[in-house]
């Protein structure tokens, strides 16, 4: 019987290699799907109608907000791809202010539409560059449609201001908060550097009690504590001179660990004797200067004052503020123009500030000290924030530090966009048509694009109660007819001129949202697999 015959397989199968790219795929689509869950976590806080999240944390802490930087900084996420959009939603805080939950929102429609796109066959590489070109021609239509505002239009800044405020918890105080952001802003702007506003000039100080409508601009000094008048020292000081110091006013400490014996109360009396002579010596010193206003750095290694000091203190008339946090200490002396006193050999009556008032005020159950009329005051100010709850308190603090953002977006940026969903489904509309124009595979991703960016309409209409598929297609159609600002007005439930409605933000919220939301999406599709290393 012969031998069957054996197959060799042929020379160019050698060549030949499976590549196994499911792997790869499965784990760019289990990125994209974490990413979109995060998304949509917050996608139901976006716009005036938006809801709110109670965040309870492990330590029992309970946080009532909308805020979505907030809201994605106290979630725990664990995968890595989701945690790129919490940190997408701070790079926009940063950047602009506003626009935390809105970045977020575009980013997750365009992983949905990133996800449609790779099942068709596209290759990431391709989708990623197709985007970036689509993003620069968002920026472009985006300043096109843009109206330029000036500083000194105050109504217009105070129009962008209340339109961040409306999708707050407190959005009833908008009329209130609103016009104290833009004053505390304009306030803290530089002429030498017209471009550039620190936030960190503005102090927001939280005061329990009252409503948020007691919240007040102060031109001065506010200190959340009370006078330190345990020995009956003065609580109220007319063209006050104010040493801010950094020493301790109280017997020093030796540096090693030991213990004094005292054998007999002579000894008792040379040790309680020389203390009292130590501290009566800084504070003659401390007086001869003229001195009648005390703010002492807050300590670590022993009491800063003691009652002693504080008695011998009240004696000499001094108004004595105690444990001014160390972070506190630079914007204290900016405001009152003086200098930082590190040790009782450099005080000098040169290095004071001037007050016209320095007092203490019942505020509800607590105190805080009051520094009014200060003389060559620097370019800072306070805010002083009131609330019924620790809740609506920490969420007035939240959405205030958003209207100064939005704020200081019109400094650095002087341009005005309209709000409610109009100027993204402007871009959707452009983008769309120059889709037709472009070739290939680039033209399906920019149309892709241009389809993710009518979430925020979409989103916005379905917070609202509205019919989202309706309102959506009405807007497509008035922009189409050339209605450039025709957007969602929530409170009347209709499509309406949002520039004439007053919705308005700044310019630099939209581009910013827009190139990081962008920027992270191509980043995600660009991982096709995750190395743990332990």
């Amino acid at each position: 019987m012969a031998a069957p015959a054996i197959s060799m397989p042929s020379s160019s199968s050698k060549t030949e290699s499976y590549v196994d790219n499911k792997r790869k795929e499965d784990i760019r689509q289990a990125n994209i799907v974490a990413a979109r869950a995060v998304a949509d976590a917050v996608r139901t806080s976006l716009g005036p109608k938006g809801m709110d999240k109670m965040i309870s944390t492990a330590n029992g802490e309970v946080i009532i907000t909308n805020d979505g930087a907030t809201i994605l900084n106290k979630m725990e996420v664990l995968q890595p791809a989701a945690k790129m959009l919490v940190e997408l939603s701070k790079s926009q805080d940063a950047a602009a202010g506003d626009g935390t939950t809105t970045v977020v929102v575009i980013a997750g429609a365009l992983l949905k539409q990133c996800l449609s796109l790779l099942s068709s066959g596209i290759h990431p590489t391709v989708i990623s560059d197709s985007l970036h070109k689509a993003a620069n021609k968002a920026i472009d239509v985006l300043t096109a449609m843009a109206v330029p505002v000036e500083l000194s239009d105050r109504e217009s800044l105070i129009k962008s201001a209340s339109t961040s405020l409306n999708s707050k918890v407190v959005s009833q105080y908008s009329t209130l908060l609103a016009p104290m952001a833009v004053d505390a802003v304009l306030s803290v702007v530089d002429p030498a550097k017209p471009d550039l506003v620190d936030l960190r000039d503005i102090k927001i100080v939280k005061k329990l009690g009252g409503t948020v409508d007691d919240t007040e601009l102060v031109k001065g000094l506010v200190f959340d504590k009370k006078v330190s008048h345990a020995a009956g020292g003065p609580t109220r000081v007319e063209n006050a001179k104010i040493a801010v110091i950094q020493f301790q006013i109280s017997p020093p400490k030796t540096d090693i660990e030991q213990s004094i014996v005292v054998s007999d109360y002579t000894q008792m009396d040379r040790i309680l004797k020389e203390e009292r002579n130590y501290i009566l010596s800084i504070i003659k010193k401390i007086r001869a200067t003229g001195c009648n206003v005390l703010l002492i750095q807050k300590s670590i290694l022993r009491d800063a004052v003691t009652d002693l000091s504080l008695h011998y203190l009240a004696k000499a008339k001094i108004l004595v503020v105690k444990d001014v946090e160390r972070d506190d200490i630079e914007f204290v002396t900016n405001t009152l123009n003086c200098l930082p006193i590190a040790n009782i050999e450099h005080f000098r009556a040169e290095k004071l500030g001037h007050a016209d008032l320095v007092e203490e005020v019942s505020l509800g159950d607590g105190k805080i000290v009051k520094i009014t009329g200060i003389k060559d005051m620097g370019r800072t100010t306070n805010v002083l924030v009131r609330g019924s709850n620790q809740l609506v308190l920490d969420e007035a603090e939240r959405s205030l530090h958003d209207a100064l953002c939005v704020v200081r977006c019109l400094v650095s940026k002087r341009f005005l966009i309209a709000g409610g969903g109009a100027p993204e489904i402007e871009l959707s509309r452009q983008l769309g048509s120059w889709a037709k124009v472009l070739h290939g595979m680039e033209g399906y991703c920019v149309k892709s694009f241009a389809e993710a960016l009518e979430v925020i309409p979409y989103t916005l209409a379905e917070n609202a109660g509205l019919n989202p598929i309706v309102i959506v297609t009405e807007l497509r159609n008035r922009h189409a007819q050339g209605e450039v600002n025709a957007g969602i007005n929530v409170r009347k439930g209709q499509i309406t001129n949002i520039l004439e409605e007053n919705v308005v933000q700044p310019l630099l919220v939209s581009t910013s949202a827009i190139t990081l939301a962008t920027e992270c999406v191509r980043m995600i599709l660009k991982i096709d697999d995750i190395v743990t290393v332990r």
